[in-house]
Parts: structure tokens; C-alpha cells; sequence
């Protein structure tokens, strides 16, 4: 069977990706990801793992001999499945799966991943039409499912929830001290952020909000993990707001889990979202979250048990938030408690794949020609 994704750089869906191709049953799945641009070392974990990883190459955004090398990768490799990920992984994904022989042809499986409130109607008929070539639309979340639904004209059974796992290495106690440390050497809460600085996660917000928490005479240090196009925006306002002291930009992290035993508590203010990783890793850590109350947020993040909500854009709201978590250890430590236990018994990496093999298995008994390289589970 095939992952499919448009680029492998850094992100919550292409950590999914891995998390899924590396542990789907191989006796019974043989998983490929290929992928067009972009790579990261979530290809050379791939790889480790034994992991066929194959990157065919897409030059601009209609590009007629990439569909034709996509489409002959999947008439030599005669996948029964193929599970498409992304906006242009699922579009070119499902031209090259048209262009084959019905008989060969994989079944597709599609994906909602969030709610996308930023696509324009043409996005919206060509993500309609790929659901329509889908045995089966996979979403991650309650709320992805009903807003695609209803921008598609769909009813929402026509799709199913998967929520994404999490699989997070225990951290190294040594060096979440040495980050703890560094980050907040006057032993003040530390706050986190980890995600790409793009626009939809509202990190300025985030910067302000903390700009007003110190105004008011609350200690506290704020570490942001990640990059993107908005960095150096961000640098700029950190030196505008004379937070040079108080807040790290500390780039793009491989060590998430020291990270987060290092803090205090997550903030994820994004003006949307699907279903949060880090947030998930967040809670598995014994951290509590706070986060904007849009998409998959508001499923992850129990109000008051978890960890705390507030109105998307609010720096009011988010810097009350903040201070009540900055100012009561109690409250931290009983709100973290509860969000390791609900992330454990609820989303966890074996219980998104197993789901997933049971997806993958019954539209592959559907396929033209299957083989036997997707097989029905024992019993």
C-alpha cells in the first residue's frame, strides 16, 4: 500500500505519516510513502525503519510529466491501496489513479486534516470530487469532518474519524534540567510553543499576550520551537517589545519531549487547526494546555480538566489564561495529571494504526485486482 503526501518537511501530518508506515502489521500491510518536495529527517527515519520512501519529482503547479511518472509508479508497483494526504497529494494523487487501467486500479483513500476555512470554492469542488473517487475519507477530527461535509454537500457519514496518535520517546531527565536551565535560569514558569511560525498559528499573538502577562508583574519566560516564513516578523516584534530576555526563538527542535518536561505548560493560539500533535504530546507529557477554541482544539482540550480554552485572536482571554497557570502550581499539576491520563487512554499511536488497518483492509477487498499483500486480520 502507498502514503502519499506532497512534501516530508517537518509537520503534524507527515509525523502521522511516519508514525503509520512505521507501525502498520507488516504481515499483513507492505507500506510505501512517496512524496514531491521537501524532505526532512522524518525520510531518513522512514528509511531506518524499512521503509521504502520514493520521491518523485513535481516542477510547478501543473506539471504533466510528474502525473505521468506518478502514474506509472503505481501501475509497476500494483498498490491495492493508496492513502493521499495533502491538498495536491490527494489531487495529483487522484489524476494519476484515474489514468490507470480500472482493472490495476488502487482503491483511495482521502483525508481531512482540518477545516480549512482558507480554501476557495474551486479547492472545495476538487477536494469534492477526490472524495467522490474515495472508497473511504479519513478525518482526524469531529469538527474537519462537519465543516468539510458541509462545505462539500456531503453527508457526514460518508466519513470516518480516525484521531491522530501520539508516540512520544521518554525525555532525558539530564537534559530537560539543562533546557529548563537555559530557558529559565531565575526558575520562573516557562511557557511553550511548538509548532511552524506560519500565519494560522498566531504566534504575534501569543508574543503580546506574554508582553502584557510581564507588564503586570507575573515572572515568566516563554520558549518558542520552530521555524518558518515568519520568523524573522517574529524576531522583529520580540525586539520591539523589549523581550529579547524573556522570550527564546530557539528554531526548528528534534527534542519535543525534553522540551515539554522542561516547561510548565504548552500555548497553542492557532486561528485554525485539525487535530493538534503537540498538544497531544503535550498531554502525554503531563503538561496542560492552553489553546484557541477552533477545529480539533476544543476535542483534545477538556475546559478546566485538561487544561484551559480561549476565543480564537483574544489576547485578553489568552493572557488571563496564562497567568492563572503561571500563578498556581496546584492548579498545573492537577490540570497535566488529568491530560496524561485522558492522552493515554485515548490517542494513542497502536489505536490510530489499528483503526486505520481496518479501513485499509475493507476497501482493499473492494479493489479491482487486489492481491494478497493486504490481507484480513486472524479471527
Amino acid at each position: 500500500m502507498l502514503l502519499l503526501t506532497d512534501e516530508m518537511e517537518v509537520g503534524g501530518t507527515q509525523r502521522q505519516i511516519v508514525h503509520v508506515a512505521r507501525t502498520l502489521d507488516r504481515s499483513r500491510f507492505e507500506p510505501t510513502v512517496v512524496y514531491f518536495r521537501n524532505e526532512s529527517f522524518f525520510v531518513d527515519e522512514l528509511k531506518a525503519a524499512g521503509v521504502p520512501v520514493v520521491r518523485i519529482e513535481k516542477k510547478g503547479r501543473f506539471d504533466p510529466a510528474f502525473v505521468a511518472r506518478l502514474r506509472n509508479h503505481l501501475v509497476r508497483s500494483r498498490y491495492d491501496v493508496v492513502h493521499c494526504f495533502s491538498f495536491s497529494g490527494e489531487l495529483w494523487g487522484a489524476v494519476a489513479r484515474r489514468l490507470v487501467r480500472p482493472s490495476m486500479r488502487p482503491a483511495l483513500v482521502s483525508s481531512i486534516r482540518g477545516t480549512y476555512e482558507w480554501y476557495s470554492a474551486a479547492q472545495w469542488r476538487i477536494k469534492r470530487w477526490v472524495s467522490m473517487q474515495s472508497s473511504c475519507v479519513v478525518a482526524n477530527s469531529r469538527a474537519g469532518a462537519a465543516y468539510a461535509c458541509e462545505r462539500m454537500g456531503r453527508p457526514e457519514c460518508a466519513m470516518d474519524v480516525v484521531y491522530n496518535g501520539v508516540q512520544c520517546e521518554p525525555p532525558c531527565e539530564d537534559a530537560a534540567r539543562e533546557l529548563r536551565r537555559l530557558l529559565s535560569p531565575a526558575g520562573e514558569p516557562l511557557i511553550l510553543f511548538v509548532g511552524r511560525l506560519v500565519v494560522h498559528k498566531d504566534v504575534p499573538t501569543l508574543v503580546r499576550a506574554f508582553h502584557t502577562l510581564r507588564a503586570r508583574g507575573i515572572g515568566a519566560r516563554l520558549c518558542v520551537a520552530g521555524d518558518g516564513p515568519l520568523r524573522a516578523e517574529l524576531e522583529s516584534l520580540v525586539r520591539a517589545l523589549d523581550l529579547e530576555a524573556q522570550v527564546a526563538l530557539i528554531g526548528e527542535r528534534h527534542d519535543v519531549a525534553n522540551l515539554i518536561a522542561a516547561s510548565d505548560f504548552l500555548v497553542l493560539p492557532s486561528l485554525r487547526e485539525g487535530l493538534s500533535n503537540v498538544i497531544l504530546e503535550a498531554m502525554i507529557g503531563g503538561r496542560p494546555v492552553i489553546a484557541s477554541r477552533t477545529g480539533g482544539n476544543v476535542e483534545l482540550v477538556e475546559q478546566g480538566r485538561t487544561g484551559l480554552l480561549f476565543e480564537v485572536g483574544s489576547e485578553v482571554q489568552l493572557v488571563e489564561a496564562m497567568s492563572r497557570l503561571a500563578t498556581d502550581a496546584d492548579l498545573r499539576r492537577s490540570l497535566g495529571t488529568a491530560a496524561r491520563a485522558v492522552a493515554e487512554a485515548r490517542y494513542s499511536v497502536p489505536a490510530m494504526v489499528q483503526s486505520l488497518e481496518r479501513h485499509y483492509a475493507a476497501v482493499s477487498r473492494r479493489a479491482p485486482g487486489a492481491s494478497v499483500r493486504v490481507t484480513p486480520a486472524a479471527g
